[in-house]
């Protein structure tokens, strides 16, 4: 349990971080979920802990994911430099916290057979006269997930009209309350308009679930499930691959990258050069193809 004193600090904290930051939702919820699961760790709390004791603290991270450690030391960091500069400290003891670094997984990717095949499968369900509402929904989700590379977060949260039959983009508010302009393939226009159908006029979300919207929890069943009928394996597919599949496919098909920066919404470009390992046939078949090397081997008796 976080230590009583330490409550009105994290608030104030992470209240600092959705105001100047512009932090994301899911952001400011690990950092509250890290920061008070550390204040229940440290005897006494931490406002009050010195580089000693955040030593021990993170000797007990040893048997988690570098990623994990990486983000438990990140905002504990932050947490201090924050209480320094408000005078809550005089001094930051965030220095004795790791800084393992995170390895940059290359994404799962699926290929274009994959995506036939969840495609394929999803005909199969509205290939009846009625096609019920849940699978008009499936189908407008995954048009969505792949056709325009959606977070999942975004896709569930989308409100009821922020897309329109006569226009090919939507804006989406995405990471840090940024927002961007999206493209709308003409199948996903039209499987969102045959599931909007179904959305009551009087709901804020086009996805509704109960008062508020679908969770992301549920879009990952929906999708589990699908890919399970597809022949897919579930373990490789999920709303985040489906995700990292249009921008892999995208690239392969010769998609500028600052392009599909803007259409991922990725702060760093670097980021998304991370979907350039998926491109190294393209790669090289260009370079046999156009380097200039290529004309003075053939100019060589």
């Amino acid at each position: 349990m976080t230590v009583q004193s330490d409550r009105p600090l994290i608030d104030r904290f992470l209240e600092m971080l959705a105001a100047e930051a512009g932090a994301a939702a899911n952001t400011l919820a690990a950092y509250r979920s890290d920061l008070s699961l550390a204040s229940a760790a440290v005897d006494g709390g931490l406002a009050s802990a010195d580089e000693a004791v955040l030593r021990r603290l993170a000797d007990g991270w040893s048997s988690l994911a570098r990623a994990t450690v990486a983000r438990k030391a990140a905002a504990l960091r932050r947490f201090y430099a924050f209480l320094q500069d408000e005078g809550h400290r005089a001094d930051d003891p965030g220095a004795a916290l790791p800084r393992p670094g995170t390895a940059r997984l290359l994404p799962k990717a699926l290929s274009h057979a994959d995506v036939d095949r969840l495609f394929a499968a999803l005909t199969e369900r509205l290939a009846v006269a009625h096609p019920s509402a849940n699978d008009l929904r499936l189908s407008a989700l995954i048009e969505l997930l792949y056709g325009s590379g959606l977070r999942a977060t975004e896709l569930v949260s989308l409100p009821r009209n922020a897309i329109r039959p006569d226009r090919p983009y939507m804006i989406v508010r995405g990471k840090g309350d940024r927002e961007r302009l999206v493209p709308l393939s003409d199948r996903a226009r039209a499987a969102v308009a045959a599931w909007r159908d179904h959305v009551p006029p009087e709901k804020t979300y086009l996805f509704p679930s109960g008062a508020k919207h679908l969770t992301r929890i549920r879009l990952y069943q929906l999708v589990k499930v699908l890919a399970a009928e597809a022949g897919v394996p579930p373990d490789r597919v999920s709303p985040h691959v489906l995700r990292h599949a249009f921008a892999t496919h995208l690239l392969a098909g010769g998609a500028d990258l600052r392009a599909l920066q803007t259409m991922l919404g990725h702060a760093d470009i670097a980021t998304t050069e991370i979907y350039t390992h998926v491109d190294a046939s393209r790669l090289v078949e260009l370079v046999n193809r156009d380097h200039p090397l290529v004309d003075l081997d053939l100019r060589r008796p």
